[in-house]
């Protein structure tokens, strides 16, 4: 089917649906560099691509069987400050469904396949998700949903909700729940064992600081951007050269666990074979979000910078769930 690609980023929607067998019909995204990557990895030309969601009239819009988007998640998120849909840059989600507003029944799309953080489900006392449920179904679509992680199919902890709206009407199929194939009966579980940030770095953030079990998968890829704000993967040892050195009678965490309170003594005590930290690199973010290698060099060979290049992992979708979810979507 074809499928149209909104708030596009690097194109996690775009590669999960083409590897399903989907078709891309165009784009709309805002970040020049997300474009810049977008149009080194994808065939772009004589497609329809706009820049901002808010100018895209619904005549100029392409006939398309889905619509793709993870409208932004900053106002929604943990990490940020919470407004929900009062927030300039999630009220976005409204912009997506005026254009749908005013298609003809004919000329909407089966399916919507929206994505966005897990947090969606709770903020504002569930109020918020209640009006995208009723805004969904005020333009005709029955939804579905399902929090799904990442850590099902890579080595990288992060949960997300999607949701499948269905236009009423059309002869659409249930998607979720995602069954896979060959499941491993137990999966690798996010393992926290320090901090080497204080809790004035950063603005406060714990997350820039946090180091993890080799053993275990990655945190949630973010998109934040600067030295030694990636994630860390170490051996599991705090302060090794304080061999008794404890917190709370414990040299180590379970998985699930706040992080180690730190002091002044231990905030620097974990290598990685007697090295220092090693961070992930750009390249190693964006195969945890599935993207191929020949993607990842496409994107670089373009002069996109490793800062935007982190930044724009920690923004995308994860193409494997996609993917997985795509499969489900027929005529």
């Amino acid at each position: 089917m074809k499928f149209l690609d909104l708030f596009s980023g690097i194109g996690g929607f775009r590669s999960g649906m083409e590897k399903a067998g989907h078709t891309c019909v165009g784009y709309v995204e805002i970040d020049k560099f997300a474009r810049q990557s977008y149009e080194a990895m994808y065939r772009t030309k004589g497609l329809f691509s706009k820049n901002d969601i808010r100018t895209v009239r619904a005549s100029e819009v392409p006939k398309a069987d889905i619509w793709c988007f993870g409208f932004p998640c900053q106002d929604i998120s943990v990490a940020g400050k919470q407004k929900g849909f009062a927030g300039a840059r999630s009220s976005l989600f409204f912009a997506t469904t005026r254009l749908i507003r005013d298609l003809k029944e004919k000329d909407k799309p089966s399916y919507l396949l929206i994505e966005n953080v897990k947090n969606l489900l709770s903020i504002n006392g569930g109020f918020d998700f209640l009006k995208l449920q009723i805004e969904l179904d005020e333009i005709g679509y029955d939804v579905e949903w399902d929090v799904l992680d990442t850590a099902e199919v890579l080595p990288q902890h992060r949960e997300r909700i999607y949701i499948v709206g269905h236009l009423r009407g059309r002869s659409t199929r249930k998607v979720f729940p995602i069954k896979r194939e060959n499941a491993k009966a137990t999966q690798p579980k996010v393992r926290q064992i320090g901090n080497i940030s204080n809790s004035q770095s950063f603005n406060g953030n714990p997350q820039v600081g946090r180091v993890y079990d080799i053993r275990g998968i990655s945190p949630t890829l973010n998109t934040m951007q600067g030295g030694g704000r990636e994630p860390k993967i170490a051996i599991p040892v705090l302060t090794p050269e304080r061999i008794n050195k404890r917190q709370n009678g414990r040299r180590f965490k379970e998985n699930g666990e706040p992080e180690f309170t730190l002091t002044a003594q231990d905030r620097h005590g974990v290598l990685l074979s007697g090295m220092c930290i090693r961070k992930l690199t750009p390249l190693e973010c964006w195969r945890l979000q599935g993207f191929t290698d020949e993607q990842f060099y496409r994107a670089k060979s373009a002069g996109v910078s490793d800062s935007q290049l982190y930044k724009q992992a920690g923004n995308s979708v994860s193409v494997p769930v996609v993917y997985q979810i795509a499969r489900g979507m027929i005529k």
